[in-house]
């Protein structure tokens, strides 16, 4: 069964889903007290819904802000950044959220799109921004690559102190660069955190350091300006043992102790919320759905309802 975005939105879907859309709810959404951590959602898990219908899903759902993907293949193409990021923006602020981070392939300040990027995220007011992730070159050694990576950062960083921009990497597991989180603080350690940092992800640093990411979390503490959080647990497959995402908390993240040391350490946010398991292709960015399109909503909607409580517990 396919569903496209036009049978979705012509089927009544969402209404079937019980996510009619309340414009006075929208209209006060995003202005929640300050202190508390900003929630959002990651665009890449609504391209199959439009600028307008993703907002107002996110809006409905209950979630604070966007998380904008901007990148190949994401809801904003990067060459058609002057054209369609103020319409993707104005289509959240509408519906009284904020797109507080985007997320970028961004590795390299001297690409003519990245300064194309970060020139029009700057005129609309977008701060935060994901990066790229950077490829060890097996021909060198680690502190070789560590060199090239620290130049590519400070080159981000000139950009950034140009644009009044932050650029945050995020941690992956496996053998690419910042899986360990001390190849990227030595990477970053003289870079000036008000410019360069991290999106810490604490599914990939639980699956690098099951037991051992709290160090390498204090160790870069001051860098983190953004988090994402999902949740995994490994299963055995044809005797095989393999990665599987979940819900959040069906899985075996820590996230009581991970946001207890948000809270100890400060660290500030937004928060995005990753949906990473199967669902209908949203997990991937799917364009068309394979399931209902309510079905992608509501089980965006429990994982949502899971992270607030456990920010609640947490003081955030």
């Amino acid at each position: 069964m396919k569903i496209t975005r036009k049978h979705f939105l012509a089927s009544g879907a969402m209404a079937t889903a019980g996510m009619a859309f309340n414009m006075k709810g929208l209209a006060q959404a995003g202005r929640k007290d300050n202190n508390k951590m900003k929630v959002c959602v990651f665009s890449k898990h609504l391209q199959w819904l439009n600028y307008h219908d993703m907002a107002m899903a996110a809006a409905d759902m209950g979630f604070d802000g966007v998380d904008l993907s901007v990148r190949a293949k994401g809801h904003v193409l990067p060459e058609r950044v002057a054209e369609d990021l103020p319409k993707a923006i104005a289509a959240v602020r509408k519906a009284g959220l904020e797109v507080y981070i985007i997320s970028t392939d961004i590795v390299d300040a001297n690409d003519p799109l990245t300064d194309k990027v970060l020139k029009t995220a700057a005129g609309l007011q977008i701060v935060n921004y994901r990066t790229g992730w950077f490829t060890y070159q097996k021909e060198l050694d680690i502190p070789a690559n560590i060199e090239i990576f620290k130049a590519r950062l400070s080159g981000l960083q000139q950009i950034n102190k140009k644009y009044g921009l932050h650029a945050d990497y995020q941690n992956h597991s496996g053998e690419g660069f910042g899986s360990s989180i001390w190849d990227l603080w030595l990477s970053i350690k003289e870079l000036d955190p008000k410019y360069i940092g991290s999106q810490y992800d604490i599914y990939h640093a639980t699956v690098a350091g099951a037991y051992s990411w709290p160090v390498g979390l204090e160790l870069i503490h001051k860098y983190v300006h953004t988090t994402d959080i999902k949740d995994f647990r490994w299963e055995k497959k044809e005797g095989k043992w393999k990665l599987t995402p979940v819900p959040l908390g069906d899985g075996m993240v820590d996230l009581s102790k991970y946001l207890g040391l948000v809270k100890k350490y400060n660290i500030p946010g937004p928060v995005t919320l990753h949906c990473d398991y199967s669902s209908g292709g949203s997990e991937s960015g799917a364009a068309t759905l394979t399931i209902p399109g309510s079905d992608v909503l509501k089980a965006i909607k429990k994982d949502l309802g899971v992270l607030k409580n456990l920010l609640a517990e947490a003081g955030l």
